[in-house]
């Protein structure tokens, strides 16, 4: 069975009133105008895309299992979406909360995108609309990766731009981006990787290079290009899964080939080689190791990177 999330999906008709976007900054501006209404309850920018992240990913999910898809889906029944649009008031907001509990306890890309994860929207009833007027009410399946890419990036960069956030560190211009992948202009059948990846801007970039310069790719290179041709390694675990969703929107990734590893990339060889590496790293970096001896008394190493 193919990954839920394949790249281009088959158009399927929609059931709800409301029609579906025809562009990215339709979708960006509705999910935005809700984010205005979670603002006052004191929810940040940062907190309301990892919010629509976890949404996002289990209706996704739900749209895959049912016609004309009928995927497995990777989410257990009962964590599933039907489950939370069958749960209204204090009951929904403690469920939610289970679930994200225990999807974050699984492996793959699960536990890439719900580990560690939490419910921020503490009002039942604003997540209710969320998930019942927002979520709920388009066919994401069907739009194709670079509508709901466009979109979800176009959330990431409002988030920058939001210097009390401080997420602007995690995300490079996307000119800049373009300029470095025109540059570099990686090739079918490279293994491409970013050592501190962010929210994944330059893999996915260089992803739309390959396509948009080759446009009859083989049924294997296409599959390199889905499962095997990106890694990038994150330090931060929720600009990690932010990343990963990022990557699963346009088409990278499956539930068993995560393109996203959480963890320095400077601890240790990793024992990956590549042909490309794109990357705008942070300019410093202060961590410290602690380190127990036989006698059981620990010490600390500090490394500092400048």
């Amino acid at each position: 069975a193919l990954p839920i999330w394949e790249s281009q999906f088959p158009p399927i008709p929609s059931h709800s009133s409301t029609p579906i976007p025809l562009n990215a900054s339709t979708l960006v501006q509705k999910l935005w105008n809700y984010c205005n209404i979670l603002r006052d309850d004191g929810l940040s920018y940062g907190d309301y895309v990892e919010q629509l992240t976890f949404l996002l990913f289990l209706k996704m999910a739900d749209e895959q299992a049912r016609p004309p898809f009928n995927k497995p889906s990777p989410i257990p029944k009962g964590k599933d979406w039907p489950a939370l649009l069958a749960k209204d008031g204090d009951e929904l907001e403690i469920h939610y909360r289970h679930t994200l509990e225990e999807l974050g306890k699984r492996s793959g890309m699960l536990g890439v995108i719900f580990r560690k994860a939490q419910n921020k929207i503490q009002d039942p009833a604003k997540l209710r609309r969320l998930i019942v007027d927002l979520i709920d009410k388009e066919q994401w399946s069907s739009l194709s990766a670079d509508v709901k890419g466009d979109a979800y990036e176009g959330l990431l960069e409002k988030n920058a731009q939001d210097t009390k956030s401080g997420a602007g560190q995690y995300f490079t211009p996307r000119a800049l981006i373009q300029a470095m992948v025109d540059c570099m202009a990686p090739q079918p059948g490279e293994r491409i990787t970013d050592p501190a990846c962010g929210t994944g801007g330059f893999l996915f970039t260089a992803h739309n290079y390959i396509t948009a310069h080759n446009k009859s790719l083989t049924r294997e290179q296409l599959k390199h290009l889905k499962e095997k041709a990106f890694t990038g390694y994150e330090l931060v675990q929720g600009t990690a899964r932010v990343c990963a969703m990022n990557m699963m929107l346009h088409g990278i990734g499956s539930e068993k080939s995560v393109p996203v590893v959480v963890g320095d990339a400077l601890a240790a060889d990793p024992g990956e080689r590549f042909e490309v590496v794109l990357a705008n790293p942070p300019f410093g970096k202060k961590s410290s190791t602690v380190i127990v001896g036989e006698d059981g008394r620990t010490s600390t190493e500090k490394d500092t990177i400048e």
